[in-house]
């Protein structure tokens, strides 16, 4: 008798012993391990040239997500009847009107309060220092002199690592200043001809992958611009009652802090956390313990509105990721590429989790179309040896066909 599994004439599958059955199963688990290897193969190959080519492609990446800000206005201008390129011109000249109105913000609040601020913190040092001399710690000259050493020993050796990580991902680029002028001119292009990219696409790969490729394009920009908006809203909401604290308890370089607070809101979790922190050692070195622990109250509330009503209201309808999600996408972008990488961490997981939400729902489709139009094989028990077995089970599929 064969070891092949039989096959009767409805396409009815019997097995004589369990080793037919682990084998298939074997099988089938070094295909799909086959694929899973080959694709990993071609996602380092795809990942090694990215490395190759990060000078052109971080600028696109961050040209990608400002132009989700800048289109609005844009199209806003196109729709009554201002030339396309007239108002991508006028929407960059104002964008860059905003940053530099914040510089201006910036830079005088710092130059004005930073003494100040130093005379404090120097202060601040000597009342620790005075604390540590006495009961219960009681230490010595010698030893707080030699633990100071040993901290600012260990932050000049760290101090390469902490600017390379900074400036990891805008180093590539040459310098900041190249990055941001390559930004701005390839965002001036994208909301210039955007309009002309779908059918530049159906062109280039044809009407059945171009309808494909159409849809996955509209939702990642779509799933852009809503993170983009939505982490604006969510960092505003920060900034502006962490600001107002600072501001009504006195505390010096308070819209340094809330700007500062804005822009941090832009890397999820990290970001508020780091900005908060900052907020309340800057109240601790000015004002002392008091006003820096109502300020840290003030951070932990903003930030659990922030965390448990404001992001998931938002973002559920516009990312739909896990907070787990979040979280592993910036550490991961974040120890890869520094703050570029944590600032461009999840809209890459929001882009991928656009793609794999897309491709499931194709499949959905392509299961629904046929069911019910190709009965599945039946498998009959490996101890089923008894006559007419066959007939019986050629009977049952018949009857379930029916």
């Amino acid at each position: 008798m064969s070891d092949q599994p039989s096959t009767s004439t409805s396409g009815t599958r019997r097995f004589r012993d369990r080793g037919q059955i682990l084998g298939l199963g074997g099988m089938w688990l070094a295909k799909w391990a086959l694929c899973l290897v080959l694709i990993a193969a071609g996602g380092w190959v795809v990942w090694n040239i990215l490395g190759y080519l990060w000078v052109g492609v971080l600028p696109v990446l961050l040209a990608i997500v400002v132009s989700t800000v800048l289109w609005p206005p844009t199209r806003a201008m196109a729709a009554r009847g201002v030339p396309q390129a007239a108002a991508a011109g006028i929407t960059i000249a104002a964008f860059l009107a905003v940053l530099a109105g914040i510089v201006a913000l910036i830079v005088p609040s710092v130059v004005d309060q930073s003494p100040e601020l130093a005379n404090k913190a120097s202060q601040g040092i000597t009342q620790v220092q005075d604390w540590i001399k006495g009961p219960p710690i009681n230490l010595q000259d010698d030893q707080i002199d030699s633990a100071v050493q040993a901290v600012i020993h260990k932050l000049q050796a760290s101090a390469q690592a902490i600017a390379s990580g900074v400036f990891s991902g805008v180093s590539a680029a040459g310098s900041a200043l190249v990055t941001l002028v390559l930004v701005l001119v390839l965002s001036f292009f994208f909301i210039k001809d955007g309009p002309r990219f779908l059918p530049w696409l159906h062109g280039v790969t044809g009407g059945r992958a171009g309808r494909h490729f159409e849809a996955v394009s509209i939702r990642i920009w779509d799933t852009l611009g809503g993170f983009i908006r939505t982490q604006a809203l969510v960092s505003f909401v920060d900034a502006f009652f962490i600001g107002l604290g600072l501001v009504v308890l006195g505390v010096p370089l308070a819209p340094v802090l809330a700007v500062l607070t804005f822009i941090g809101g832009f890397i999820p979790i990290v970001g508020a956390f780091v900005a908060g922190a900052l907020a309340v050692l800057v109240a601790l070195v000015a004002k002392g313990w008091t006003t820096a622990l109502i300020i840290l109250i003030i951070v932990i509330a903003v930030q659990q509105l922030e965390g448990n009503v404001l992001q998931p209201v938002l973002q559920s309808r516009t990312m739909k990721l896990h907070a787990v999600i979040v979280l592993l996408a910036v550490t991961v972008g974040g120890s890869l590429f520094g703050i570029i990488g944590a600032f461009l961490a999840v809209p890459v997981a929001a882009v991928a989790a656009v793609v794999i939400r897309y491709i499931g729902e194709q499949v959905d489709l392509k299961l629904e179309e046929g069911a019910g139009t190709e009965p599945g094989p039946a498998v009959t028990n490996e101890n089923d040896d008894e006559p007419g077995s066959a007939g019986l089970a050629t009977a049952e599929a018949e009857a379930g066909s029916a």
